[in-house]
């Protein structure tokens, strides 16, 4: 067992990291309910965007795929697993399970259209008779998190690809007549730098949430982030261990969360507040109150409870609706201020 965890490159633990409590907030909520339909964390440099991503990822419960599938397929979930798969249960065949981490999956800024959604290999179709799929970084992702890092240098058609497959949950690859499709329901996690460009506005709505964040002004956090950091790097395997409790105790936090989400209720004057704070930012489209329902929802679950109150729906509504205002360039207050301005004026 010892040799199996040296292996793993030793990652930062989540319970650790320090101050970001709104990107690691709207990270949570995401993992307890996938369709939220993802984040995007714009920021400034530095500011541990991509520690904390890659911290959440190793602290996730483990989960069940069929073995040697490429798509990481759900047992028992038809939603979630592929045609082959769903194939051999319907004929009865027996299926090796195994369980695995949460996939986590890297974008690279560079990476082409084929090596994102996959590949059919005409060759083969053609000698062999077979459809021969290469999968793609969609199919690696199935079921865990896609995490793509300056989204908004990325190509904007790769950038619908990704949404287009976060928001369906499946993939639809075409070819020379050959269509395949597969499972690829991940959460999306963007992040970027609003210096070097802002993401066009239809793409920013199609992010469930959006969390920004600053540097750390108060000099004490700093010399204990910079402290920690320094520990970590001398030492991962003390770091993990006197983190090893939280670590757990976080874990099952988000396990309980994930079963009690379907118990979850918003009381029906409190949704017709929630649309109204929508009408009157002007917001486009009715992705806002949908998000905003199921956050404040995963919120209360993560909280441990099956009715979501005022200042649960307080404390997501910023993230979920911040990004989707219509800009205005003579606006003086900062659009999260300005959800929370109307949020009192409707609830109070």
């Amino acid at each position: 067992v010892n040799i199996k965890k040296k292996s793993n490159r030793p990652v930062f633990p989540f319970t650790a990291i320090v101050g970001q409590e709104e990107m690691k907030l709207a990270l949570v909520l995401n993992v307890i309910d996938p369709k939220i339909g993802g984040v995007i964390i714009m920021g400034d440099r530095g500011t541990g965007k991509s520690t904390t991503i890659r911290a959440i990822t190793d602290i996730l419960p483990e989960i069940q795929i069929v073995e040697d599938d490429p798509f990481n397929s759900d047992p028992t979930d038809l939603e979630l697993m592929s045609d082959e798969v769903r194939r051999s249960i319907e004929n009865g065949e027996d299926i090796k399970v195994t369980s695995t981490k949460v996939p986590m999956v890297d974008l690279p800024l560079g990476a082409t259209e084929d090596r994102v959604c996959g590949t059919i290999d005409i060759e083969k179709a053609l000698t062999e008779g077979v459809k021969a799929f290469e999968p793609g970084l969609l199919a690696k992702a199935n079921r865990g998190l896609l995490y793509v890092d300056e989204v908004n240098l990325l190509d904007d058609h790769l950038v619908d690809i990704l949404l287009d497959s976060a928001a369906s949950g499946w993939n639809t690859v075409e070819r020379e007549g050959i269509s395949i499709r597969h499972p690829a329901r991940f959460v999306l996690v963007g992040s970027g730098n609003p210096e070097e460009g802002e993401l066009r506005p239809q793409l920013l709505d199609r992010f469930g949430m959006h969390s920004e964040i600053r540097t750390v002004r108060d000099p004490e956090l700093r010399v204990q982030i910079v402290e920690q950091r320094s520990d970590f790097d001398k030492n991962p395997e003390e770091c993990l261990t006197r983190y090893q409790e939280q670590q757990d105790n976080f874990k099952k936090t988000i396990t309980e969360a994930q079963k009690l989400l379907s118990q979850t209720n918003i009381d029906y004057a409190l949704r017709v507040k929630i649309s109204q704070v929508c009408g009157e930012l002007d917001v486009d489209g009715l992705r806002g109150d949908i998000v905003t329902n199921r956050a404040a929802r995963a919120y209360a679950a993560y909280e441990g409870r099956t009715e979501v109150t005022v200042e649960d729906i307080q404390t997501v509504i910023t993230m979920c609706l911040r990004h989707r205002l219509r800009k205005d360039p003579l606006e003086t207050i900062d659009s999260g201020d300005k959800v929370l301005k109307v949020f009192e004026e409707v609830f109070n």
